[in-house]
């Protein structure tokens, strides 16, 4: 299976599958003036065509990657500084016959060593099945050192897609878009858990269930829940071919939990194309849809443990179609981006719990779209209480954009792992930590050392629950954005 590595490719088959679904209802939405800044354009030789969402080191740089451009054409990895300081720290195919990987597509994710772990889509040994390769998992260091884990062969799994999740005992889980050995595909996807040294195992081939009724083409990272487990999304199959909400523990039982597409026939009015999915402070996971919805142009949905879900919102108009991303913010709200929608050059939105929508800012304000246009990629928070985020491209040479979005957020902290067990050591990430004087864990006082402005470690201590982390700090007291969940 040849793949075309150029920026077109990036834009997923489940996005120009879903968009097709009914046609565009243009109606205004209000728009709300923010302050917004791009920070950087990307100029094809640092990178082109920044695709998934960075996240904060513990340096407080913020780290990512670009699907394509760098030194060799088939993307980078870099970090640049919340001013707008960039610094290119690799280039892929660098190896011969690209055994490094090649296009990452997905967002890099920080592990409690210190070190970030990611997957290129393509790249790796070569595989016969998929051209210069099936893709990799790899680990790369804060200064650029990279370190190939893991070559998928499609047997295994092929074009890695999203975001890597760490598990409180260290592993990785993660999905694959195609390859596996599903036995009514031969090739729809896979669930896979690799450890920290590349030792990979499959847990689970889509496609297994007669017509894809446990669905196929899983592009969302998973997500972890309450007691271990994971859920996630597919972007297509299920009972009504418009892809599922799944569940699965991590020795790989799958257990579908909504099929989209139930609703309003070939209009899916319920969605269809999950394309992001987040678990909020209330315990339920709210998530998006690329088509559908009552305009066809995508949803915002709410959806519980068990699988009830409720559509939220429809997109339609200048609020932009096909929503691709989510975040909750440190003030409950969920944040995310809607791409290229039939000249909707895209925007950032905010969404309440209950489905109040409001467009933050839309792209393209100027001629030539200084700013950035189609922003494919979700949003980060920084604990200085900004957003960050990328376009895919616009920007000064069309390339693509970094930037940042400022919504009166105030500052907290943010514990690498977000769950973990009594004893262990985590890494609380935040701003002006120097000087520090206490760290509890929902109450509970524990040993904590100050390593820089940046960075405190603290051991879970004995007798914690799950909650808040609070840091008191010489210029006031810090929350964690989030419950850090001790597990039992």
């Amino acid at each position: 299976m040849q793949r075309i590595v150029n920026a077109v490719d990036k834009l997923n088959w489940g996005r120009r599958a879903c968009v097709g679904l009914v046609l565009c209802a243009m109606t205004a939405i209000a728009l709300s003036a923010q302050t917004f800044t791009t920070l950087y354009s990307f100029d094809g030789t640092d990178g082109v065509n920044p695709s998934a969402a960075l996240v904060q080191g513990a340096d407080g740089d913020l780290y990512g990657t670009t699907y394509n451009g760098g030194a060799n054409g088939y993307g980078t990895v870099f970090k640049i500084s919340p001013s707008g300081m960039l610094e290119t720290l690799y280039s892929f195919c660098s190896r011969s016959g690209c055994a490094d990987g090649a296009n990452p597509a997905a967002a890099l994710v920080l592990a409690p060593n210190g070190n970030f772990y990611g997957t290129t889509e393509l790249g790796g040994s070569a595989a016969p099945a998929c051209g210069i390769g099936c893709g990799t998992v790899f680990k790369i260091t804060p200064a650029g050192t990279l370190t190939t884990l893991y070559s998928f062969n499609f047997t295994d799994g092929a074009y890695p897609e999203a975001a890597l999740v760490q598990a409180a005992n260290g592993d990785f889980y993660g999905t694959t878009e195609s390859g596996g050995t599903g036995s009514y595909c031969g090739g729809c996807g896979t669930l896979f858990k690799i450890n920290p040294f590349g030792k990979l195992t499959t847990l689970y081939n889509f496609c297994s269930q007669s017509f894809c009724h446990d669905g196929y083409g899983t592009e969302t990272a998973l997500v972890p829940g309450s007691g271990g487990e994971f859920y996630g999304t597919t972007g297509a199959g299920g009972d009504y071919a418009g892809g599922t909400g799944y569940e699965i523990t991590p020795s790989g039982t799958l257990t579908t939990l909504y099929s989209f597409c139930s609703r309003g026939g070939s209009l899916c009015t319920d969605g269809a194309g999950p394309s992001a999915l987040v678990r909020a402070t209330d315990g339920d996971f709210y998530g998006t849809t690329l088509g559908g919805g009552g305009n066809g142009q995508g949803t915002f949905f709410k959806m519980t443990p068990s699988g009830e879900l409720t559509m939220l919102v429809s997109f339609v108009g200048d609020s932009g179609g096909s929503p691709d991303g989510l975040v909750q913010g440190t003030d409950g709200n969920l944040y995310g981006t809607t791409g290229l929608f039939y000249g909707n050059p895209g925007t950032v939105f905010q969404v309440t719990p209950a489905g109040t929508l409001t467009t933050l800012y839309a792209f393209c304000s100027h001629s030539g779209c200084p700013d950035g246009e189609d922003p494919l990629a979700g949003l980060v928070q920084a604990t200085n209480g900004d957003f960050y985020g990328t376009t895919n491209s616009g920007g000064a040479n069309n390339d693509g954009t970094i930037y940042s979005l400022s919504v009166g957020l105030g500052p907290f902290v943010k514990a690498v792992p977000q769950a973990g067990l009594v004893g262990q050591v985590v890494r609380i990430l935040g701003t002006g930590l120097t000087g520090a004087t206490s760290v509890s864990f929902n109450g509970t006082a524990a040993e904590f050392s100050v390593v820089a402005a940046s960075e405190i470690t603290a051991t879970v201590p004995g007798g914690a629950t799950t909650g808040k982390i609070q840091v008191t700090t010489p210029g006031g007291t810090l929350l964690s954005g989030g419950p850090f969940l001790v597990e039992p």
